[in-house]
């Protein structure tokens, strides 16, 4: 049973910067690819970075420049850097397994850009 645990949201102006954590449990953390997803309002969860257990990153498009994702195997950590934030990043923020994520969310972290 994996739990993931999110957090290091907040209330940011555009242009700011916010860093997210995730704490994951679960003897596999260190040999999954790992991501951070978003949800906003309305819309369908999506991935906005990944890792992979060696440490090789993908970013979504929309993202790519801006974000950066990290990870410590052996603390179970994986930390999302968001940087030059935009009115349109708001959204809930989840980490999960990736790109198939686990049954199983955390509650996200909450992440709201005023323009």
């Amino acid at each position: 049973q994996v739990q993931l645990v999110e957090s290091g949201g907040g209330l940011v102006l555009a242009g700011g910067s916010l860093r997210l954590s995730c704490a994951a449990s679960g003897s596999i953390f260190q040999l999954v690819t790992m991501g951070w997803y978003r949800q906003a309002p309305g819309k369908q969860r999506e991935v906005v970075a990944f890792i992979s257990a060696g440490g090789s990153t993908t970013y979504a498009d929309s993202v790519r420049g801006r974000f950066t994702i990290s990870r410590d195997n052996a603390k179970k950590m994986v930390w999302l850097q968001m940087n030059s934030l935009e009115p349109g990043d708001t959204a809930v923020y989840y980490c999960n397994k990736a790109p198939q994520a686990f049954a199983s969310w955390g509650r996200g972290t909450q992440v709201t850009v005023s323009s």
